[in-house]
């Protein structure tokens, strides 16, 4: 057999243009590794013996601090065609300190991994220690950074850390393999990565890498093992590669990842992109092609752009990149990959999220929405409905897994493509059609000839555009056998008595569909117009259409068990859901999400949303007489195409009532008064210090993580005695992606001064000189007050411990210009978030609090009593500067039955920036849901999940307002938003968390 694939891979057709040439990049006798009920050979995943194209999306469960509403995804996945969820773990998520590890509330990995197997998805674990994920420190805890071992080495010091993290969730992950952990426990963990991107590939790197291989197996993990490779260099690729120039590895596979195709411009405009590179059979081979650099492992892309992330002061591209890497992107990207034998593909990222609090690196603000299909908000945007196409076909049609190069067939056109594979054991046939190159845009009318496994055919084909057309052929679809269809096949549910089958095109486009019998079958258009006609020598029915809303056909006789053919346009094909039932498979037609299909008895239990009222159409097994629609009884009455119709349209959702904010606020700098009482700070010192940024020789150690303090803003007091040489300070500081410091004497306030903003990869340290007032020089002890806010630690993602660059003040020179540095001494004291790693409030963890006076004090807990804090007025004329706090309560009265996610947006959300200059983080009931600046933007509007926010119940909003009080840069309206609302959702509980935490004494 593999002789006869291997003449396949070289074989070519003389006549025509000619389709992709294939490469011999996969060794076909590569033996089959199997690692209990998961194993693989070189053409794809196997779970049970049984063949598998991995079709997943990944979710940072860490980035929707609501776990109720981890199902709401996972179930979206589900419903969208993905049968494999990714997941990354945030080892700083759990570990606020050294030794203390917390794996309960929102940081319940086990509730996660139950939930994914209940749902029915396959999952992925990515532990690290590092992930990158623009997370601050790519995922390392913030006390990682004091540690002077060089991070991602065999560095024994670094290993003992990384193995106190693994130790905890290895023991996780393995209770939820496939294939158990021999003590009862069992889940869905198919594949686990021991590391990610690791581009330094020296001796160390190498040993570090063996110790993660071996501690995850001594811990338990059974699954196969693989480590991400950035950018497709071979690195870290399994032993048995005999390819030129890779780097080997202890891991079981090779997996890479790539973002081709493209970013929108800076004014929000997607751009034509590159064409879709070959990473595989039809590629450039070698280490660096892709696939190819791994011939004896599937190929296997744990990362494949989805979208893409956005930066502080941009002008907010999530809208424009869900649309440049959307609807066409996916089917010309995504079926390129599936084309070049990459049967495992992960999409980064399937649900974005929120990095709330301080999780954010500092290349990214507080959306993470990524343009995935589903929105932060938690919407299914356009996107969604294709790639919920792309993965029924998958689901439909076993046969694409483990696919080879089938040679190549005539194409009438030499701007036309098409990649040919077929399945070694069925003979099944895939033809990913598309432009050359496939990012142009012409409209094409031509014709494909193959030998197809039930003969010679010629494909009269138009693809017009940004496109692909993903079709299948000679594939056995239950009882009927699809010779070849120029519409491509959505879904086909098979039952004992008969089939349906449901196939989709452009709007306006012909489509062809082929079927054999043995002898003539009788065709009933039961709606729209269809052409048939049978071929009697070859025992073919042709039907021939238009893509234009639906077209139904039912086919008896000639052989085979009737079936029914929905032949739609795109978007009616959108409309329909498959949903799998013990008792067999549902086909349901209206609701904007269909969640799980449950039948018992003569009854159908339908979940779901409704975003409007919709008529509701279904096919299910015979024995269905009832159906329930969230709970409740559906009259439906039989159709004349063998449906299920509701006999009054589903009620959609009420419309969700929010009420007007008003506030009250007070005063929250005390720090920058002079008789403030700093007794209990520590006090600035010349302890050792890890960070690799350098300060000037015989100067203390100020940097904020020698001091136990990791996360948002820290706080500086410093005395000295004034005399004419303090004239000018000057303060290096680092503070991430557009941080600041702001600078008091005697609690006047003296300047300020803001990293860069509007790049992509900012400038995360900064000198800030500052004139001081004539005071100073005045003879008598002064008070320096400097508030750094810090907005998030660099990555790692070159392995060369970026993630320890100083954050918080560096150095502080007082002197006279133009005179020696640091003439003036001044004696120092630091305070950050209260306890430090220490946390008074574990429940919301370290990602949530910084700090800031009023952090300290609760006043940003909604059990704070603010009776007497003055009412104010927003938006508001003016502020003192430093940082203000505003509050407002106020009754949510959501709906019962009702899904709706509301927001809190700021000023005018129709522009990116404000004229103003100010900054608030937004805690909403105790959480801090992120930081809104006004003048760099480019986020507006906070979704809030429910969970964290009380939808039926009373609220507390608290504003933490930074500004430099001159006129006009103060807080701008501020008001409540429904970003969806649909009715449906699943059940969502509050997050618990303490209410109020009394300060210190």
């Amino acid at each position: 057999m593999h002789a006869g694939i291997a003449a396949l891979l070289l074989a070519g057709v003389p006549t025509g243009a000619l389709a992709q040439v294939a490469r011999h990049t996969e060794n076909l006798s590569a033996p089959v590794r199997t690692f209990g009920r998961v194993s693989y050979d070189a053409r794809s995943l196997m779970i049970d013996g049984k063949r598998q194209v991995i079709w997943s999306s990944e979710f940072h469960p860490f980035r929707l601090p609501s776990p109720d509403l981890w199902r709401d995804i996972l179930q979206k996945m589900k419903a969208s065609g993905f049968n494999t969820v990714a997941l990354y773990f945030d080892w700083g998520y759990h570990s606020p300190k050294q030794g203390v590890y917390d794996f309960t509330g929102i940081r319940d990995m086990d509730r996660l991994l139950d939930m994914a197997a209940e749902e029915g998805l396959y999952v992925i674990t990515r532990a690290g220690p590092y992930v990158n994920a623009e997370l601050s420190r790519g995922g390392f805890p913030g006390w990682l950074v004091n540690q002077r071992a060089r991070a991602r080495t065999d560095d024994p010091a670094y290993l003992a850390a990384v193995d106190e993290w693994l130790s905890q969730i290895n023991a996780i992950i393995a209770r939820h393999q496939i294939n158990g952990d021999g003590e009862g426990n069992r889940g869905t963990v198919i594949l686990h990565q021991i590391e990610n991107e690791l581009a330094l590939t020296t001796p160390a790197q190498r040993r570090y890498m063996d110790h993660l291989y071996a501690k995850a197996r001594a811990d338990g993990i059974t699954v196969p093992i693989f480590h991400n490779d950035q950018g497709r260099n071979g690195y870290w690729v399994p032993e048995s590669s005999n390819v030129e120039h890779v780097v080997h590895g202890p891991n079981d596979l090779y997996a890479f990842d790539g973002y081709p195709g493209g970013t929108c411009t800076v004014t929000g405009k997607p751009t034509r992109g590159s064409a879709a590179p070959d990473w595989g059979f039809y590629g450039p081979g070698g280490a660096k092609g892709g696939a190819s650099a791994s011939p004896d492992t599937p190929g296997f892309l744990a990362e494949f752009g989805g979208g893409w992330f956005d930066y502080w002061g941009s002008n907010g591209s999530y809208d424009c990149n869900a649309i440049q890497r959307g609807k066409r992107f996916q089917r010309v990207f995504y079926g390129t990959n599936l084309a070049n034998g990459i049967d495992i593909q992960s999409f980064y990222m399937g649900y974005g999220g929120t990095s709330w609090g301080w999780l954010p690196a500092p290349v990214v603000f507080t959306s993470y929405d990524y343009g995935a299909a589903i929105s932060e908000p938690r919407n299914l945007r356009e996107k969604a409905g294709e790639m919920k196409q792309l993965g029924e076909l998958i689901a439909a049609v076993p046969d694409l897994a483990g696919m080879v190069p089938a040679g190549q067939p005539e194409i009438s056109s030499p701007d036309i493509q098409v990649y040919h594979n077929r399945n070694p054991e069925t003979d099944a046939r895939f033809l990913m059609v598309t432009h050359k190159p496939s990012n142009a845009r012409s409209d094409d009318r031509f014709t494909i000839t193959a030998d197809l496994p039930d003969g010679r055919y010629t494909l009269p084909m138009q693809l017009n555009g940004f496109d692909a057309k993903w079709l299948v052929a000679g594939v056995t679809l239950g009882g009927q056998r699809l010779v070849y269809s120029t519409s491509e096949l959505q879904t086909a549910l098979h039952r004992p008595d008969s089939d349906l089958l449901l196939f989709y095109g452009r709007s306006g486009e012909a489509g062809e569909t082929v079927l054999r019998y043995k002898s003539a079958p009788q065709v009933a258009v039961l709606e729209g117009q269809v052409k048939s006609a049978f071929d009697a020598a070859h025992g073919d029915l042709k039907l021939d259409y238009t893509h234009d809303g639906r077209a139904v056909v039912r086919i008896t006789g000639g052989g085979r068990p009737p079936a029914t053919l929905i032949l739609a346009d795109e978007a009616e094909g959108q409309r329909y859901w498959r949903q799998d039932s013990d008792a067999g498979p549902v086909l349901v037609r209206g609701p904007v999400l269909v969640r799980h299909a449950r039948i018992s008895g003569a009854t159908l239990s339908l979940t779901g949303d409704t975003a409007e009222p919709t008529p509701l159409e279904l096919w299910a097994p015979a024995a269905v007489r009832k159906i329930r629609w969230d709970g409740d009884s559906v009259a439906t009455h039989k159709t004349a195409l063998g449906s299920l119709a509701a006999t009054a349209p589903l009620p959609g959702p009420a419309s969700v009532v929010l009420p007007t904010l008003s506030w009250r606020m007070a005063h929250g700098s005390p720090e920058a008064r002079p008789d403030f009482d700093d007794s209990g700070w520590q006090a600035i010192d010349r302890r050792r210090s890890a960070t690799i940024t350098a300060k000037p020789d015989g100067q203390p150690t100020m940097v904020m993580d020698a001091y136990g303090f990791h996360e948002g803003d820290v706080w500086y007091r410093g005395r000295f005695t004034g005399s004419p040489d303090a004239q000018e300070l000057a303060l290096f500081y680092g503070a991430g992606g557009s941080g600041m410091v702001q600078v008091f004497l005697d609690g006047r306030f003296v300047g300020q001064d803001v990293l860069p903003s509007g790049l992509p990869r900012p400038i995360t340290t900064g000198m800030a000189r500052l004139t001081l007032p004539a005071a100073a020089q005045a003879p008598g002890e002064h008070v320096l007050s400097v508030m750094v806010r810090s907005n998030g630690h660099n990555w790692d993602l070159d392995a060369d411990d970026f993630h320890k660059e100083a954050r918080g003040l560096v150095s502080a020179s007082l002197a006279k210009p133009g005179g020696r540095s640091f003439t003036v001494p001044i004696a120092w004291k630091i305070q950050g978030r209260r306890g430090g790693e220490d946390l008074v409030d574990p429940a919301r963890g370290t990602p949530n609090n910084g700090g800031l006076y009023g952090e300290r004090q609760g006043w940003h807990l909604p059990g704070f009593d603010d009776s007497g804090w003055q009412a104010a007025t927003v938006p508001a004329e003016r502020q003192r500067a430093g940082t203000n706090w505003y509050r407002s309560t106020f009754n949510l009265a959501v709906p019962k039955g009702q899904d709706a996610t509301i927001g809190i947006a700021f000023g005018d959300t129709t522009s990116p920036r404000s004229p103003v200059r100010y900054r608030a983080i937004l805690f909403v009931n105790g959480w801090n849901m992120g930081q809104f600046i006004a003048d760099i933007g480019p986020q507006r509007v906070f979704p809030v999940p429910e969970g964290i926010l009380n939808h039926h119940g009373r609220n507390t909003i608290a504003l933490a307002v930074t500004s430099d009080g001159a006129p006009g840069d103060a807080l701008e309206a501020v008001r409540l938003v429904t970003l969806r609302d649909v009715r449906g959702g699943v059940p969502v509980r509050q997050v618990a968390a303490p209410d109020w935490i009394a300060p210190p004494q």
